[in-house]
């Protein structure tokens, strides 16, 4: 039996096989800036910018989590079976930029 262990922030996992002997290798843990919006009739369009095309929707912000981490994954396989590289976040910047709202108001 293979039982395997993650810990929290390091990436490093632990394989054990039947208690008797334990390895360590270190993962790379992919992450993904993810941006949920609120929509008017309720819930959240989630959005993956680095993967695109990558779009999913949950009723609450929990649920909308969730749907990211299963569209995510399943995005991922099908770059994978179709042999094209995977992207990833490590060098992107997130950043909120503010305007005057009264610079584009209706005239």
């Amino acid at each position: 039996m293979k039982i395997i262990l993650l810990r929290a922030g390091g990436g490093v996992v632990t394989e054990v096989y039947n208690g008797d002997m334990a390895k360590n290798i270190q993962e790379k843990i992919l992450k993904y800036n993810v941006v949920f919006q609120p929509e008017s009739e309720g819930g959240y369009t989630v959005i993956v910018p680095t993967l695109r095309g990558c779009v999913t929707y949950g009723k609450t912000l929990d649920e909308a989590r969730e749907m990211a981490i299963d569209a995510i994954g399943g995005f991922m396989e099908c770059l994978k079976e179709d042999g094209e590289e995977i992207p990833t976040d490590e060098k992107s910047v997130v950043s909120v930029i503010g305007f005057r709202a009264s610079n584009f108001a209706a005239v």
